[in-house]
């Protein structure tokens, strides 16, 4: 088996400058590096760097695989943008001290400027190659939404992380789950391939998501926010707007956002007091999830092989209707006496006989090929592709 290895990294709230890109040029010759991003792919040798040390000084984005079935993304927030608080119910040691499963499938590195969120798989059942193909380079694009998501203060990657302990055996029956993210059920494409990458349980994912409730109704949440802009004082408008003018415009948008949500939450009491449910009383549910699952699955394949029956069947009445060009087509096939020839007419024939014995015309398709066999029965390599394809029954040659 052929190593391979995958590292990219984005910088996206400043970009690198020539010496700092002159920095990581050292650790790699021949990686492509821009002001804004570091890629490079392994397939014999490592990573020269390190990761986590990278993140705190240079990048706000990183994404790692190999194809033994490691994986790892990271992303680095500003330290306002997540309450400390609140990341500790996400990632806090499982207190029933659940068996010795992969502990870093979330995690949470604090340095005095940002919290660096690492989601980390590792599938260890052999060589895994779901991230080695041209889609691949895409995965980062297609995570990195999730970065501009938490700043907006939704939760649910963080969630999804958790389900990620979950799912690798880190957490116990009697653990208690975090506080669950509204629209678990209508998950955004970025979360929805954080997913993917995370290879979660859709059983248990579903089970999480039926007490979740809906998201906001967009025209409540432009009201909403009249209604707080109504209420904010010139002050604290002047401040905002002096933050952005200063070029602080991240600053001010996360300033903002969390007193919108701070006020939000205020005038919901009831929504923070939703009971914590345990691991357990999670599970209890996965049973059913997983018979709904099924079944829908059943029933879309079954769906599917309806409409591919029915396209099968158009199919082969078409060829029917034009089975006297076809058998024309057969002959020339032959006429050409090479293998190449010989297999176009077979594939051709036994299309033909199925289409004959779809439309009842079984008689003439034996009529016409006991007269092509007159002519082309000695044919040795012929009549073995017939022999096999079991076409000769019934005839004598």
């Amino acid at each position: 088996m052929s190593e391979y290895q995958y590292y990219e990294f984005r910088a996206l709230e400043r970009p690198l400058s020539k010496p700092e890109q002159a920095e990581l040029r050292r650790c790699s010759s021949r990686a492509s590096i821009t002001s804004n991003r570091f890629v490079n792919e392994y397939h014999w040798g490592d990573f020269r760097g390190e990761p986590e040390a990278w993140m705190k000084r240079y990048f706000d984005a990183h994404l790692y695989f190999a194809n033994w079935g490691s994986s790892s993304l990271m992303l680095r927030l500003p330290l306002s943008a997540l309450d400390k608080s609140l990341l500790q119910e996400f990632v806090g040691p499982s207190p029933s001290s659940a068996g010795s499963g992969f502990e870093d499938a979330l995690e949470v590195i604090a340095t005095p400027e940002h919290i660096i969120l690492a989601w980390r798989f590792n599938d260890d059942s052999g060589y895994c190659d779901r991230f080695c193909d041209e889609e691949g380079a895409e995965w980062l694009n297609r995570l990195l939404p999730l970065r501009d998501e938490l700043l907006g203060g939704d939760t649910r990657p963080l969630y999804l992380g958790w389900l990620a302990r979950v799912c690798a055996g880190v957490l116990g029956d009697d653990d208690v789950e975090p506080p669950l993210p509204a629209g678990l059920v209508s998950l955004t494409p970025a979360q929805q391939a954080l997913v993917e990458y995370l290879q979660l349980d859709p059983d248990w994912l579903a089970a999480a998501a039926q007490a979740s409730q809906p998201l906001q109704d967009p025209s409540s949440e432009e009201e909403g926010m009249g209604l707080w802009l109504a209420e904010q004082t010139l002050e604290a408008l002047r401040a905002s707007v002096a933050l952005l003018l200063a070029g602080r415009s991240q600053e001010a948008q996360q300033g903002v956002r969390q007193a919108y949500l701070a006020w939000q939450a205020a005038r919901r009491p009831g929504a923070e007091a939703l009971p914590r449910r345990t691991l357990a009383q999670i599970g209890a549910g996965i049973e059913q999830v997983r018979e709904q699952r099924l079944a829908r699955e059943k029933a879309a394949q079954a769906m599917l092989a309806a409409k591919q029956k029915a396209a099968r069947e158009v199919q082969l009445v078409k060829l029917a209707a034009r089975s006297a060009q076809v058998w024309q087509e057969i002959d020339t096939s032959l006429q050409r006496g090479s293998g190449v020839g010989y297999d176009q007419a077979l594939r051709l024939i036994v299309e033909l006989n199925d289409a004959l014995k779809h439309v009842g015309h079984e008689a003439e398709f034996q009529l016409r090929l006991l007269k092509l066999m007159q002519v082309h029965g000695t044919r040795k390599a012929w009549v073995t592709r017939l022999k096999q394809a079991g076409l000769l029954t019934g005839i004598s040659l």
